[in-house]
């Protein structure tokens, strides 16, 4: 239907040539910004309705409290999945599970899944790839968080933080429940959480539609095979080479997911793809300069090359099994 559409405003509206450079990159804009708005918002009503009934805040206090051999990785992990962040916005909250007194590695959990896994990266991944590759992707992420989080915590690297944290008491920077979940009944919330969700997609609009625009250009006018060449499975190197340019950029999900998908169109191996898209999501500069605050540049330079490394072991095995 949407597909039908797109074909209908940019061939017999607007007049382009079908198999023109120009055509095809205008008609890869339109549907596929239709498509990914609409999924968009969708996922995040879904996940407004089950953040309204899951206590997220008592989660944080839970993990404080309570030793749960190895299970309060996996809960960090799921906590930054449901979180709509990116890695720069996500620091503030993984600064304050640092001053609640979280272990240190629980919040690298958190810190490494949240700009990996949210709806806004489901929804554009549902729309981009399918549910098979959406999920291995949504569950490799979460994994990599459990994973690096508990490989980081092993480290002992709390002698690595700032003084600032050391000295600071103990607060929490999280916002209340706007709600108790046992007394507002669904209909009352729903309005709340549908607009909420069109927040999100007004949120995150102008880059899905950079993201978007960007990946149309590349599919209507760059060669077949000039990514192939560069990144193809022949190259060794093309992975780890991938993640070493994502690091220095900096996007959330909504504005390379597009580029990604033109990157496998082009025949660009997709564990490659998504090991560049993975270190440009879940690591950069800005998060770096914004973690200072919290870590010395050692502590930061191991989470970056653990992070990094894991993320380079993810691309091969995505390469292999897909």
């Amino acid at each position: 239907m949407i597909q039908v559409f797109a074909d209908w405003l940019v061939y017999s509206v607007f007049g382009l040539e079908e198999k023109s450079h120009l055509g095809s990159a205008v008609n890869f804009f339109f549907y596929d910004s239709i498509k990914i708005l609409i999924l968009l918002f969708l996922i995040s009503s879904l996940m407004g309705i089950i953040n309204a009934y899951f206590p997220i805040d008592k989660l944080r206090n839970y993990l404080s409290k309570h030793k749960l051999y190895g299970l309060e990785y996996l809960l960090a992990s799921l906590f930054g999945a449901v979180t709509p962040f990116c890695s720069c916005s996500s620091v503030p909250l993984f600064i304050g599970f640092v001053k609640g007194g979280i272990p240190l590695g629980v919040t690298f959990s958190f810190l490494i899944t949240s700009p990996l896994v949210n709806e806004v990266a489901v929804a554009m991944f549902l729309g981009t790839f399918g549910l098979r590759i959406t999920l291995i992707y949504v569950l490799s992420g979460i994994i990599l968080g459990v994973i690096g989080g508990y490989v980081l915590g092993k480290f002992k690297l709390d002698n690595l933080l700032t003084p600032w944290v050391k000295n600071i008491e103990a607060s929490s920077n999280l916002e209340t429940a706007k709600w108790e979940g046992e007394k507002t009944p669904f209909l009352k919330r729903l309005p709340t959480i549908i607009h909420d969700s069109w927040g999100i997609v007004k949120g995150v609009l102008l880059y899905v539609l950079i993201g978007i625009g960007i990946g149309a250009a590349m599919h209507g006018f760059v060669p077949e095979g000039f990514f192939e060449h560069y990144m193809s499975n022949t190259n060794w190197f093309a992975v780890p080479a991938s993640v070493i340019l994502g690091v220095p950029m900096y996007a959330n999900a909504a504005g390379v997911i597009p580029i990604i998908e033109v990157f496998v169109a082009k025949g660009v191996p997709i564990g490659t793809a998504l090991a560049f898209m993975m270190a440009v999501v879940g690591l950069s500069l800005p998060e770096a300069t914004m973690l200072k605050k919290v870590m010395t540049w050692k502590l930061i330079g191991i989470f970056f090359g653990t992070v990094s490394f894991f993320i380079i072991i993810l691309g091969y095995f995505f390469n292999w099994v897909l």
